[in-house]
């Protein structure tokens, strides 16, 4: 059996669920799209290679095996994207949750059945089918649980918007010990600029203290404000709205002192050595044309 143990987004990683581009289809069509990136790059013909985007997650997959950590990678389904594995499901303490993703995704979970079936009966959770939820919306942070969220009435219009409040509210009834926190994202499906896919695309603890966070994610100034003063000024690293558009917030934490990034992250990855953290820098920018990076295609298991 699997002893599930998530607390938070920077202790010491033991195992993890990476993703795969093995058997990742066609280009798809624009009406098969999940999100305005995938769009833009399917119309101007630079959609990614799957032999391209192989080569980026066995990277990923070099480093963890450098650091020891044990690697569940989901079954192979032919001609399916299979590469964003925190969208399918998350883990918080000791419980892994089933997210309730768009419909024509669920064989992506089915994938992942080896794990799911390792952990206890009554640790494996599956939300009401009114719960809409994904893996990057939802951060656990010690005592709190940081989630993306989106309430607008066109809610149901929206392809990006992934994570609603009866979620919210399901989680805080999982987890009353923790202070569920939610955020309202901005969302567009039209301009990947003015999109914040999920929570994971405009913020990110990192560290024991700090954060990467891009102000025009947020809908709600304030909600964007108490995040600065959580964390402190001093402490974060406020990206462009470029930089948002490349997925700067989207790195990985393997410990509280090292993290995965983008090698042409070159600004925030300055940054991270000055602050002291060790980069081990990867090429992810084929994966990145689809809107996730990093944090999108693993989904943790087990931190110390």
């Amino acid at each position: 059996m699997l002893k599930l143990n998530i607390k938070n987004e920077t202790s010491r990683l033991r195992a993890v669920v990476l993703g795969t581009a093995h058997s990742n289809g066609p280009t798809p069509k624009v009406s098969e799209c999940y999100d305005p990136k995938s769009i833009e790059h399917v119309l101007a013909g630079t959609y990614p290679k799957e032999s391209d985007m192989i080569l980026e997650m066995e990277e990923v997959y070099n480093v963890f095996q450098k650091y020891g950590v044990k690697v569940f990678t989901p079954d192979i389904i032919e001609n399916c994207n299979q590469i964003f594995s925190r969208d399918i499901a998350f883990v918080i303490e000791n419980k892994i949750i089933k997210a309730n993703i768009l419909p024509d995704r669920e064989k992506e979970f089915e994938a992942i059945a080896k794990v799911w079936n390792q952990v206890e009966e009554e640790n494996r959770i599956i939300l009401p089918p009114e719960c809409h939820v994904e893996g990057g919306d939802v951060m656990p942070w010690n005592d709190y649980i940081f989630v993306g969220t989106y309430s607008g009435e066109d809610y149901p219009e929206l392809i990006t918007a992934r994570t609603n409040l009866d979620a919210v509210i399901a989680l805080q009834e999982l987890f009353p010990n923790k202070i569920v926190k939610s955020f309202e994202l901005r969302k567009s499906n039209t301009n990947a600029k003015e999109n914040a896919l999920h929570l994971d695309c405009c913020f990110q603890p990192i560290g024991t203290n700090k954060a990467i966070l891009h102000k025009n994610g947020f809908l709600i100034e304030r909600e964007y404000d108490w995040l600065v003063n959580f964390f402190g000024k001093e402490n974060i690293f406020e990206i462009t709205k470029d930089e948002m558009y490349n997925m700067y917030s989207n790195v990985f934490s393997i410990s509280e002192d090292v993290i995965i990034s983008e090698k042409g992250f070159t600004r925030l990855n300055k940054w991270l050595v000055e602050q002291g953290f060790t980069v081990e820098e990867v090429s992810y920018s084929e994966i990145s044309k689809q809107e996730g990076l990093l944090r999108c295609s693993t989904m943790p298991l087990i931190r110390d």
